[in-house]
């Protein structure tokens, strides 16, 4: 993290301007304020107006002798007049200037100049300086705020939690699609805060919290809103970072104004996104026993969900995508009650959702969108909202007014594997090479039993890095596999190494991805599946996050080393079994391979119907660059 430091010496380079701006305003503005109406002029010619008689007063000081007059003589018993020009002259040793205006009959010895008020010498003397420091403490407060991430003293205990009401969110269950069970979880709380008396007749406690999980983009936090929408209540949405901050006590005390403010505008619901940030269990390897500043405001989140009583209609909604690592204490029943699952769409839901996106843009009358959702396996509720946007952009791009199928189509590809990439542009042989590699992943799917049917394949590049690939979709909705299935997709994958090795004894950098994807497989399948008769029914990994991925191994280092080998040997095998697919349907290979070559796109019906007709084409091996024809 980059350190924030205070820019001292810029500090005191200010502070040096305010100081000599005061020194000039008192010895440079206040004089020339008062000296403004005086003129200069020689002791001479101060002698001639003396003896024309035209010197009304005069005032003699160490350094100069200060007298008005007036440019009429002076005449006995006449008033002075007010309109008397003041004049200075330098020190002369003169003896007898006391002689001199003693005969001219010119008052002396009184002040020339009549001193500013006492008020005025306050204020510009003392306050205007005064002023100046202030203003410049508050600016460079400011800027040094905004350069330590806007905090302020006064605001360091505020909960930040953004107020929504429902003529700003005016999202409703309307508005979330393929989340059927979650809604309906979610429906009781709607009705115990907008009929909370038919609850407490009976001494029913609604719940004084549910967890929200499931994988990221799934709709958790639009499902809060829309609960918030539907019962007409303040939502007070803030994530669970926003508690974390650098001075401690500080996360606790956004906690208390945030349950304040939620208590003084009850009925309403909070929701605190990604929890698992401050709900992290507590394990005690902090300083001082784990007592941290993330754990002193999970403790006062535990002790405020205690301490507000339920019926007042204060509901806590929290999301999360990684349940596993939240506190126990705060799961406990009491706190968050409920736990409501957000999981990714099913077939039907993925129809519901992309016609929940649809409206916004404007399609042609021909759209299938089941035909999109049974691509799209596996897609959150963002994704899918992506894919509509990107058909949409892909219809300006087009000169289109509307949407048309093609646009879905290709903007399920490219969420998958990224845009074409029109500027890189293959050579011959790579291309020759590309197309066998595809062909090859599409045939032996093709010559397996329980292997999904291909869709679509193509060897035109994208910006996700893939030159080519092959799409594969299953027929109906698929929740659980079994060890052959598992199986025919690692030699699918291989398939295309397979196609390199037989045509053109070679291996390339292509299968890179494919390796990964049989590899993961492989050993899901040997330490997490059972389906490795060395282990049987022992789990030697286990999903350290559900809905994130991720996997920790629990075994001693030779029990690794032999599901390594094993992993290695259930890759070989079936890698060797689709080189034998391939060699079996050798003519096929070089036929397919050819038409994709020339048409760089073919869709599923094509390739099973040339799969599927006599062959038409001799053997045409391609030779590699370098080679003879």
């Amino acid at each position: 993290m980059k350190e924030v430091k205070t820019p001292r010496t810029r500090i005191a380079v200010y502070y040096g301007i305010v100081l000599v701006v005061m020194l000039l305003i008192n010895w440079v503005l206040l004089p020339r304020l008062t000296m403004a109406n005086v003129t200069d002029v020689a002791y001479s010619d101060f002698l001639t107006m003396l003896n024309d008689n035209k010197v009304r007063t005069v005032e003699l000081t160490s350094n100069a002798l200060m007298y008005t007059a007036s440019d009429q003589p002076r005449v006995a018993g006449e008033a002075q007049p007010d309109d008397l020009a003041i004049y200075r002259t330098g020190p002369l040793s003169d003896p007898a200037i006391v002689e001199r205006l003693e005969d001219a009959g010119v008052t002396f010895g009184t002040p020339v100049i009549k001193e500013a008020s006492p008020l005025m010498n306050l204020l510009i003397g003392w306050l205007l300086p005064v002023a100046l420091f202030v203003v410049l403490g508050q600016w460079l407060s400011r800027r040094m705020m905004q350069r330590m991430g806007g905090m302020n003293a006064m605001q360091l205990g505020k909960s930040n939690a953004k107020i929504y009401i429902e003529s700003k969110t005016g999202i409703t269950f309307a508005d979330v699609a393929g989340q059927d069970e979650a809604k309906e979880a979610l429906n009781e709380i709607v009705d115990f805060l907008e009929h909370p008396d038919k609850y407490t007749k009976i001494g029913a406690v609604m719940p004084k919290g549910a967890l929200l999980v499931g994988p990221p983009g799934t709709g958790k936090t639009l499902l809060a809103k829309a609960v918030a929408g539907e019962a007409s209540v303040p939502f007070f949405s803030i994530s669970g970072s926003e508690f974390v901050e650098m001075f401690v006590g500080m996360g606790a005390a956004k906690v208390r104004d945030l349950f304040k403010q939620a208590e003084e505008k009850a009925p309403c619901i909070v929701f605190i996104d990604e929890i698992d940030t401050i709900g992290k269990r507590r394990d005690g390897t902090g300083i001082g026993g784990g007592n941290d500043e993330r754990e002193q405001t999970l403790n006062q989140l535990l002790s405020e969900m205690d301490g507000f009583d339920g019926r007042k209609g204060v509901v806590i909604l929290a999301a999360t995508n990684r349940p596993e690592i939240l506190d126990p204490a705060l799961l406990r029943p009491g706190r968050f009650d409920r736990r409501i699952p957000v999981e990714l769409p099913d077939m039907k839901g993925r129809i519901e959702i992309l016609k929940v996106h649809i409206r916004k843009v404007k399609t042609a009358p021909n759209i299938d969108l089941a035909s999109v959702a049974r691509v799209a396996v596996g897609a959150s509720g963002a994704d899918l909202a992506n894919i509509i946007n990107e058909a949409a952009l892909r219809a300006v791009r087009e000169g289109r007014q509307v949407v048309e199928q093609s646009d879905l189509e290709e903007s399920v590809e490219t969420v998958i594997a990224g845009q074409e990439k029109k500027s890189r542009i293959l050579s011959e042989g790579e291309k020759k090479i590309v197309a066998y590699h595809e062909v090859g992943h599409a045939l032996v799917a093709a010559k397996q039993t329980n292997s999904a049917p291909v869709h679509k394949i193509t060897i035109i590049p994208r910006t996700g890095g893939a030159l080519g690939f092959t799409m594969q979709v299953e027929e109906d909705e698929r929740f659980l596999v079994s060890k052959v299935e598992l199986e025919n997709k690692i030699a699918t994958l291989t398939g295309g190494r397979a196609a390199e090795d037989v045509v053109f004894n070679t291996a390339t950098t292509g299968a890179s991805n494919d390796i990964e994807q049989a590899t993961r497989i492989a050993r899901a399948m040997i330490t997490r599946f059972g389906m490795a008769e060395d282990f049987g029914l022992v789990a030697m990994e286990t999903e350290s996050s559900q809905y994130l991925g991720s996997v920790i191994g629990n075994c001693s280092s030779e029990t690794s080393a032999r599901i390594d080998q094993l992993t290695i040997d259930l890759v070989r095998e079936q890698f060797e079994r689709a080189k034998q697919l391939l060699r079996d349907n050798m003519d096929k290979l070089h036929e397919l391979a050819q038409y994709l070559f020339e048409r760089e796109t073919i869709t599923g019906e094509e390739f099973m119907s040339i799969l599927s007709r006599p062959i038409a084409l001799p053997d045409l091996r391609p030779a590699l660059p370098g080679e003879g024809a």
